[in-house]
């Protein structure tokens, strides 16, 4: 692969990202944050914080989306620190983690910014206040990664406990951790479809669904210690970037790795991150070497290939690059290669051997296609034989040999063949339901004894002639139920035309589901599903499908009732919620109304928080949000009584009743700290008081002061 431009900032690149203006971010182990021009990568702009990083395995330094903020550790790990990024200004200081701080992150909505450590906790700050709000649930050990879903649903943290854990930022909720690794998790990533990829030191990687929480697939042919981990436009393909600057590529549809040493660095990489908008895999390294390369390099030359029909080299370009397989014109290729077999088959059938070879003639320098070349034509030695055996009506001679060589099975004279067999079986089958029937029935199949797997469907049809009696009875009533059970125990019934019926009009019914589903049509399609569901060969994918077009279909019918305590409860629950067209409407309003709440919060008004959120207050799903809000607004009533100099009983009590609502919590430690430097005569202990819970917390709980 060739570089297509780079650029040099002589100090290791430990942090990249494609800002929302197009413009590439790049900070090195100095903490010194440089924007590129994507065109050209010249300096647009920058600035140094003056923070040296000497480990960076882990993400010590992120950014906002838009830029306007980052978090970083501090030259000794002993504490992260959120900045604005335009005045350059500390927004807050986290250094509460007993031990060194490991990794920080910011949400993709830019709402909080977290800080993981050693201790295996995760402290949350509010970025417009520096407030300290919540805590994520704790690891036994070190975090090494933490990561967000793209819509900023999920943060997903992970590390030296083998454990993944998983927090919905929608409804302020954990689910059950993940346990898979045997080895301490390194890298995570959010991928489409309700996918996650986990690492681990031991160079493992598994995908898994957040949802399930089952393991989808384990990837194979990791040699080395990932270091860095992107993924491509639509999450297409998985880039791994390993410590001795191997970038492994992977197929992230297939889980095929298509590259162990896709690209290989002179010096350790550091950083991998993606230019969606161009196709460019953008890679930093230990020198502070940034490099971009096109993916589909090599693209423009394959169709002056193919004009020239050179296959043999647009196989070794998709060699070279295999993501290049995966382009219009090697599909071309394909398909052209695909035609060329299936003419030179039926040249090879007529016997015409030499203008078969003719026409194999522009892929027979290509290895993996001569070596199916050669055996197509070593396969066709015998079909003389096959076509006299056929003609003589040797008929287990003939199916034997189309057994050994399947090939013999695209023919005309095979399906023939299986045309008069099944007009035979369908015949016998109709004489055999009468007494009398029954020898002549036997006679019309006697040609197909010594064949094996007919032999045991025309043991099955003499015996059993009354199952066939009663699935033309249920196939007259429409009882596709009952069908499908026959069919599944009695495989002889697939032979009739009967079964050929059933099965078209499934695949019609399946195809209009989706086209339903595509089109948001809830309504037509659950009764599509439901046809489907009397079929057994569905029924394993559409139990999944099933359920997601009820809660659609109920979801829309509650928008449509302005019934937002369902609508929401439903939208909390199911993610793919939150692609319809209502549910980006709803959240946008939680949004917007979480970020007023978040003022009213900050100045310790409960009233105007209420007000803010009184319409979310009997929705069972957002009581752990609300509970967050509360607490944060109470917390602040008595931040606000401390400053004030406030009697020291009246602060004793919301102290109290704080701990007694939401439980000891880290950000009512940190104000009891701050209480005690101002109020050093107390003798309030908080580990002796009677706790409550976030998790139990209600509306009913809400009052005007903490205090009172």
């Amino acid at each position: 692969m060739l570089i297509v431009k780079n650029v040099s900032i002589k100090k290791p690149v430990i942090y990249l990202n494609i800002l929302k203006d197009k413009k590439l971010l790049a900070v090195d182990s100095d903490t010194t944050v440089r924007t590129f021009t994507t065109e050209e990568l010249t300096l647009a702009s920058g600035f140094k914080a003056n923070i040296k990083h000497e480990r960076y395995k882990t993400q010590v330094v992120t950014f906002s989306e838009e830029g306007d903020y980052f978090a970083t550790l501090s030259s000794d790990c002993r504490e992260s620190r959120l900045y604005n990024a335009k005045t350059k200004k500390v927004i807050a200081r986290v250094s509460r983690h007993q031990g060194e701080v490991s990794c920080v992150g910011i949400d993709p909505l830019t709402r909080f910014m977290f800080s993981c450590g050693d201790d295996g906790k995760t402290f949350v700050t509010d970025i417009k206040s520096g407030k300290l709000i919540f805590t994520l649930p704790p690891h036994a050990d070190t975090i090494n990664d933490i990561v967000f879903s793209p819509k900023g649903t999920w943060v997903a943290t992970a590390g030296y406990d083998r454990k993944i854990s998983l927090f919905s930022l929608v409804t302020m909720t954990h689910k059950e951790k993940f346990k898979a690794h045997s080895a301490p998790i390194v890298k995570m990533r959010f991928l489409s479809k309700n996918r996650l990829l986990s690492v681990d030191k031991n160079a493992k990687a598994i995908v898994w669904n957040i949802h399930s929480g089952k393991v989808l697939m384990r990837l194979e042919g990791i040699h080395d210690d990932v270091v860095s981990v992107t993924t491509s436009k639509d999450d297409q393909f998985l880039f791994l970037g390993t410590a001795l600057g191997y970038i492994l590529l992977y197929d992230l549809n297939t889980y095929q790795q298509l590259s162990s040493k896709y690209i290989k660095m002179e010096s350790p990489l550091t950083y991998l991150e993606f230019d969606k908008e161009n196709d460019y895999l953008i890679v930093g390294t230990v020198d502070g070497f940034i490099a971009y390369y096109d993916i589909y390099e090599g693209q423009d030359r394959l169709m002056e290939l193919l004009k020239m029909k050179k296959f043999q080299e647009i196989e070794k370009s998709s060699l070279a690059n295999p993501i290049l397989a995966y382009t219009n014109i090697y599909d071309m290729v394909s398909n052209l290669w695909e035609n060329t077999l299936k003419k030179a088959k039926i040249l090879l059938q007529n016997g015409e051997n030499k203008k078969a070879l003719l026409l194999f003639g522009h892929f027979v320098n290509i290895p993996n296609r001569n070596k199916v070349i050669q055996k197509i034509i070593k396969d066709y030695e015998q079909y003389d034989k096959f076509v006299q055996f056929a003609k003589e009506r040797k008929l287990a001679l003939a199916y034997s040999l189309a057994n050994t060589f399947p090939v013999y099975k695209e023919s005309k004279i095979y399906q023939a063949l299986e045309k008069q067999w099944k007009k035979s079986f369908v015949a016998a089958q109709k004489l055999s339901l009468s007494a009398k029937g029954m020898d002549r029935a036997k006679e019309m199949l006697a040609p197909y004894r010594g064949i094996s797997d007919k032999t045991r469907l025309i043991q099955d049809m003499m015996t059993k002639g009354e199952i066939y009696k009663r699935f033309l009875a249920y196939f007259g009533k429409r009882d596709f139920k009952m069908c499908s059970e026959l069919l599944k125990q009695y495989k002889f019934l697939k032979e009739f035309p009967e079964y050929d019926t059933l099965s078209n009009y499934a695949d019609s019914v399946y195809m209009k589901l989706y086209e339903s589903v595509n089109k948001g049509d809830t309504y037509t399609a659950s009764k599509y599903l439901k046809i489907l569901s009397e079929f057994d060969d569905f029924r394993d994918e559409l139990n999944e499908l099933s359920k997601s077009i009820a809660a659609k279909q109920k979801f829309f019918d509650a928008v449509e009732n302005n019934n937002l305590l369902v609508a929401y409860e439903l939208l909390d629950a199911n993610e793919e919620l939150l692609e319809t067209e209502d549910g980006i409407k709803l959240n946008k309003q939680w949004l917007k109304d979480m970020a007023m709440a978040n003022g009213f919060a900050l100045a310790g008004d409960t009233n105007g928080l209420k007000d803010t959120l009184h319409i979310y207050l009997n929705i069972t799903s957002k009581y752990r949000a609300l509970a967050n809000e509360f607490a944060w607004c109470y917390s602040t009533q008595i931040e606000q009584k401390i400053a004030g100099e406030a009697l020291q009983k009246e602060i004793e009590k919301g102290i109290k009743n704080y701990i007694l609502n939401f439980g000891l919590e880290d950000q009512i430690v940190v104000l009891f700290e701050k209480f005690q430097k101002a109020y050093p005569e107390s003798k309030l202990n908080i580990e002796l008081l009677r706790e409550g819970s976030s998790s139990m917390w209600r509306p009913s709980m809400i009052v005007s002061s903490i205090l009172e």
